[in-house]
């Protein structure tokens, strides 16, 4: 399995190839090397991140979304303009051929395990029937507390600079 994750001292980007008896991941940019916890693993099956101390994964489409909502706005503007046009059958084909194009990466792309918090993408794991799907009520609990640390970041520094 293969984790890819931004280094928090850093930002760069990773990838390494990880597994119950990884004992670091070690940043190519800044050497940084982060530990994973101890009961990260359950035999071959991951429990945790191994980038940062959350325990809330999910799984999502290894597709890139901002790809995937291109092909559906790409699709909806083709229509647009031929229904312009008074093409209808043409209309409706583009609509089809979007909607079968979707469906085909939908059972093409397998998935990936992702954190909530930090954002780290694991790809090959075994037993992702185990994590469920995206829960929103999550991830706004993991954006909100993001922007109060952030805030009180921003806090502390102002605090120094005076």
């Amino acid at each position: 399995m293969n984790v890819t994750y931004a280094c928090s001292q850093c930002q760069a980007l990773n990838r390494d190839e990880v597994g119950p008896t990884s004992e670091r991941l070690v940043c190519s940019g800044c050497g940084a090397e982060i530990k994973p916890p101890s009961d990260a693993w359950e035999g071959q099956h991951l429990t945790r991140c191994l980038v940062c101390p959350s325990t809330d994964l999910f799984v999502r489409k290894a597709f890139p979304q901002r790809l995937g909502v291109a092909i559906v706005i790409l699709g909806f503007v083709a229509s647009c303009i031929a229904w312009y046009d008074y093409r209808t059958e043409l209309t409706f084909g583009i609509l089809f051929a979007t909607a079968l194009i979707d469906v085909v990466l939908y059972v093409l792309v397998g998935n990936l395990l992702m954190c909530y918090r930090c954002q780290a993408q694991y790809r090959g794991v075994e037993g992702l029937e185990r994590h469920g799907g995206f829960e929103l009520e999550t991830h706004e609990r993991h954006r909100q507390q993001l922007a109060r640390l952030a805030e009180v970041d921003k806090r502390q520094r102002s605090l120094s600079q005076s």
